[in-house]
């Protein structure tokens, strides 16, 4: 599904919050690997689950198509520095969630940019029936579970010693879940 363009100036940059393009296709699948070596907070390592160009067009291609997906990015200063994803499911009995995840460079961290995709991943959510999104979240990424929450995410469990990283420690993955408001009104 696409969204509208929105554009935001946070902290001193200017960016811009969009639905991918075709054309992004090449440069999602540059950042993804860069993203991955910056960070231990999502689940691969440099490298890992690599996704080539004629790839992330397939991905596009079905999100745009599809009414429970929405692939965002963020553009900024003329390059693509930060994306996300909703995905949602065929199956029938899974049909009103999506699974959020997003990731950003590093260099743009503190501008507001997992805020905004978030917030219009949220938007869009509530605006098009989906009545349930949930994520998976590295304990230690205290500052993405606090934003989570200001969305209202519940931590819904806690799969332990989930991940092994680089320092030879296991650490726990907390699964988050925001209902659309309306639901929660309903149990």
């Amino acid at each position: 599904m696409k969204i509208e363009e929105q554009k935001l100036r946070v902290n001193g940059l200017s960016y811009t919050v969009r639905s991918a393009l075709d054309k992004d296709a090449h440069r999602l699948s540059e950042i993804r690997v860069q993203i991955d070596g910056e960070t231990e907070n999502l689940d691969r390592e440099q490298g890992e689950g690599f996704i080539d160009t004629p790839g992330f067009k397939q991905i596009i291609r079905t999100d745009t198509e599809s009414r429970v997906n929405l692939f965002l990015v963020a553009e900024a200063e003329g390059q693509i520095v930060g994306f996300s994803r909703c995905e949602g499911n065929a199956l029938k009995r899974f049909s009103h969630k999506v699974e959020f995840g997003i990731c950003i460079l590093k260099d743009y961290w503190g501008y507001g940019i997992g805020k905004n995709l978030l917030k219009r991943s949220v938007s869009w959510a509530d605006s098009t029936g989906i009545s349930k999104m949930t994520l998976n979240v590295l304990e230690t990424n205290v500052k993405a579970i606090e934003l989570y929450r200001k969305f209202g995410f519940e931590i819904e469990g806690v799969l332990k010693n989930d991940k092994l990283l680089s320092d030879g420690k296991f650490y726990n993955t907390v699964v988050m879940g925001r209902l659309k408001p309306e639901m929660i009104k309903r149990r």
